[in-house]
């Protein structure tokens, strides 16, 4: 599954929230733990007069300082003692990144809305620029800016939208093995739709659409009906499918909202038809507009 989780925090308690979840996998999936806190020195010059840049040294080890601490506290907070905090400096999303590099099996797992001081990790910041820089599996989760960031986040289920491709298919390996550590249910779900083009016809021959489009949601319930077979031979114990006619990221984000406690787990490089599962398109929809958590695993 995953070798280590890595928790870039950067000292606001919504990006906090990303902890509930650490914890959650901690415990339940016994993955080591890496806390990791960077110094900004564009920070530092900023609050700085240019009269004062000897003292930029001193500053700089006041930060690590400080940081270290903070994230030294909250590794107490974890119970399964395998924690290490790390401080580095330099710009946040390079850090990341490279920390996570050396091992494939690295969880990236951060929040959207952290702050600090002027630094906010947002999607559309480091967020999205971690997200498009990876090749590690990486958990996005959502911080409403109210929420508790004790304890650990229940999960009970995870939908794992597939799109008939081998590369798509390559979550549902992370998925069982999650699904087994912590007792998850999966749900998988396939959106599809007809192309204009699809059922235009011409001057001799004109499709039924009804037909052809009952025709696709069959062939796309036995796909995910082997699929599950799959899952559950696996270990996998409570393996269910949905077939929806739509809009694919509006399908997964509407599905989501709908149940409770979801995990939403996809591979962005997946192909169906004229959809592609690539960033701009489902996966960053999904990213962007789903409330709950949101892990993507890249194919190959």
């Amino acid at each position: 599954m995953f070798s280590r989780m890595l928790i870039p925090l950067d000292g606001s308690k919504t990006a906090e929230d990303v902890l509930r979840y650490g914890r959650r996998l901690a415990a339940g999936a016994g993955v080591a733990v890496e806390l990791l806190g960077v110094v900004e020195m564009a920070d530092i010059a900023e609050d700085i007069a240019s009269n004062q840049a000897a003292y930029a040294g001193a500053l700089v080890r006041e930060a690590v300082r400080n940081s270290t601490e903070y994230l030294e506290k909250l590794a107490l907070t974890f119970h399964n003692g395998k924690v290490r905090c790390n401080v580095q400096q330099g710009r946040p999303e390079d850090i990341i990144i490279a920390a996570a590099s050396a091992d494939r099996a690295t969880l990236i797992a951060m929040a959207t809305h952290g702050r600090s001081g002027v630094t906010r990790w947002l999607l559309g910041s480091v967020t999205e620029k971690v997200l498009r820089g990876t090749v590690n599996p990486l958990l996005v989760v959502r911080a409403p800016g109210n929420s508790k960031t004790d304890g650990e986040a229940a999960l009970r289920s995870v939908i794992v939208p597939l799109d008939g491709s081998d590369v798509a298919e390559t979550i549902l390996s992370p998925v069982a093995a999650l699904a087994k550590a912590l007792d998850l249910q999966v749900l998988l779900i396939r959106v599809y739709g007809l192309a204009l083009p699809t059922y235009g016809g011409d001057d001799y021959y004109v499709p039924d659409y009804l037909e052809l489009k009952d025709q696709i949601k069959d062939e796309a319930e036995g796909y995910l009906n082997s699929r599950a077979s799959l899952l559950r031979a696996q270990g996998v114990a409570v393996v269910s499918t949905v077939v929806i006619e739509g809009s694919a990221a509006d399908a997964i984000i509407e599905l989501a909202r709908k149940t409770p406690d979801n995990l939403v787990a996809l591979s962005p490089y997946g192909r169906s038809g004229l959809q592609r599962w690539v960033l701009g398109s489902v996966t960053e929809k999904v990213v962007r507009h789903c409330q709950d958590p949101v892990l993507i695993v890249r194919g190959s």
